[in-house]
């Protein structure tokens, strides 16, 4: 069964419970998933032994959160290129943390990204449970036809 990491950063939880919808949408294609806290990962090695890699911050004055920093920096030195990628985050009047990760994990990490970043207000609002499901299912496919 292959296996995915959802690594998130928070400040109220939003990002969280997207994450733990995006997982639910994986699982519901059969892939196995992991949801850990940001600021859990201490070293690349923590990182290793997956298939599929969702990383999501929400965004803080125009920024990600410190943890997700601090997680892409050592992510850097996993060795990530080639593996299925996605990024997600809630924001309030700005969006740019989903896009920043989505742009690393692209354009740094090597990563074979889905089609975009999901980015949310909060997961219940206007259809965010569903998308963020359906987003969890969309990186369940890739990972599927790899």
């Amino acid at each position: 069964m292959p296996k995915a990491l959802i690594v998130y950063a928070t400040r109220a939880g939003d990002t969280l419970q997207i994450g733990e919808l995006i997982a639910e949408g994986m699982r519901f294609s059969g892939i196995e998933v992991n949801l850990i806290d940001a600021r859990e990962i201490k070293s690349e090695k923590d990182l290793a032994g997956y298939d599929a890699y969702v990383f999501g911050s929400s965004t803080y004055h125009g920024d990600m959160l410190q943890a997700m920093k601090t997680m892409l920096f050592l992510a850097e030195k996993a060795g990530l290129e080639n593996k299925v990628g996605g990024a997600f985050g809630a924001f309030g009047w700005s969006g740019e943390s989903p896009e920043r990760i989505y742009g690393t994990m692209k354009n740094v990490f090597k990563m074979e990204m889905v089609s975009s970043p999901l980015m949310l207000k909060n997961a219940s609002l206007g259809g965010g449970i569903r998308m963020a499901q359906d987003y969890g299912r969309e990186i369940a496919g890739k990972l599927q036809a790899v």
